[in-house]
């Protein structure tokens, strides 16, 4: 053990319990659909934690230290229910919302989650199309699931994988749980359809690896070598320093440049548009003979938030377990929408709530991060990411 992994900063107050107060509703400033806040940013990607519960302790989310045998849960009856979530849902998408994420914890956890995409899947935007509805997991019940998950609805999934060495995959999710399970997880998603159209992939299949320089960065063109050529579009995503008791440090962060160039080195690149507007992901595709974009070998992604902010095109807002409103992932509190839901509250009035918080947001945390003083940089505040979601 090293002598910087033996010190891990330990919240001293549970940040789920604070909040700031609703707004009164008033009549919104634009139409709706084109609801933007302070700085401009249109609201089209809602985050929703199903659970804050999760069956790995990965170190840079849930570490063993924090969330072990004793830490409190939140009880169910705090959880929104699945009709509370697409309630929610509905408003969001009357302000802009075109697309759900939902995650946790590991949001397969919750029980019965099929029923809830079935919900969320009848919903339709406000020009008139299917809700894209998508699902972050680490991929341990994937495998089981997948099939009840595509007959419900759900189109599109992203799975957490930091390596592919079993060691490596062993310690950072510190339960040792094997990388072979994982990736018969993705397998069974592709089998099932999920990410394909008419048997093609569509891109909707990704999976997700957080680089934390000296735990699995050797991992990384591995990683890229196995899934070139397989449909899946592999994303790196730089160490960030969310919630309060992952002990991040910056010399820990390996910068997305480094990734593609490492990656580059053996199998070139070629810089690709973005899909959307506000996508957080730097697309790189792998080059062909004659160094233009060879579509059959597919492509990957590198997400900066720590070097290369995004902050500017961020469009996406997040809601906890618990139906708090969160506009930032460092987000030190949000908004608890759960009294609107459980009173006598409308939909007109809750969307006019919702309405308020977004257009007053500010919030661009990886912009300021090198100019904050440090009880404002250091996290000792912030809400944690299985909480809120990633």
């Amino acid at each position: 053990m090293s002598e910087r992994d033996t010190y891990r900063t330990i919240p001293l107050t549970d940040q789920r319990q604070a909040g700031f107060a609703l707004p009164r509703p008033a009549q919104l400033l634009v139409a709706h659909g084109e609801l933007t806040d302070t700085l401009r940013r249109p609201l089209r990607d809602l985050r929703i934690s199903v659970t804050d519960r999760c069956n790995f302790r990965c170190n840079y989310c849930m570490p063993k230290e924090v969330f072990d045998q004793n830490y409190a849960y939140l009880p169910h009856a705090s959880l929104l229910s699945f009709e509370e979530i697409t309630r929610l849902a509905r408003q969001f998408i009357e302000l802009g919302v075109q697309k759900v994420r939902l995650t946790g914890g590991e949001p397969l956890l919750r029980k019965n989650l099929e029923r809830l995409i079935e919900q969320l899947a009848k919903l339709r935007t406000l020009q008139g199309k299917p809700l894209d509805i998508t699902l972050t997991t680490n991929g341990s019940l994937l495998a089981r699931k997948a099939q009840s998950l595509k007959d419900a609805g759900l189109q599109r999934v992203t799975v957490s994988l930091d390596g592919l060495d079993d060691a490596v995959f062993r310690r950072m999710n510190d339960v040792d749980f094997p990388v072979t399970d994982v990736l018969h997880g993705i397998e069974v998603a592709r089998a099932v359809g999920l990410g394909q159209r008419d048997g093609q992939p569509t891109g909707g299949l990704k999976v997700n690896m957080v680089v934390k320089r000296g735990s699995n960065d050797q991992e990384i063109l591995r990683m890229a070598r196995h899934f070139k050529g397989s449909g899946i579009v592999l994303r790196f995503i730089e160490y960030m320093d969310v919630g309060a008791t992952n002990a991040w440090r910056m010399d820990e962060v390996l910068p997305s440049a480094e990734v593609v160039r490492r990656i580059h080195a053996e199998l070139p690149l070629v810089p690709l548009e973005p899909c959307a507007p506000g996508e957080t992901a730097q697309r790189w595709g792998y080059a062909g003979a004659h160094g233009e974009h060879d579509t059959t070998a597919g492509e990957i992604g590198v997400i900066s938030s720590v070097t290369q902010a995004f902050c500017a095109q961020c469009n996406r807002a997040r809601l906890s377990t618990e139906g708090k409103l969160y506009l930032c992932l460092f987000a030190e509190n949000g908004y608890d929408l759960k009294p609107l839901l459980r009173g006598n509250a409308s939909d007109k009035e809750i969307e006019d709530v919702i309405g308020q918080i977004w257009q007053g947001r500010g919030d661009r945390y990886s912009e300021l991060r090198g100019s904050l003083p440090p009880d404002r940089g250091g996290g000792a505040r912030r809400v944690e990411m299985s909480y809120i979601g990633g």
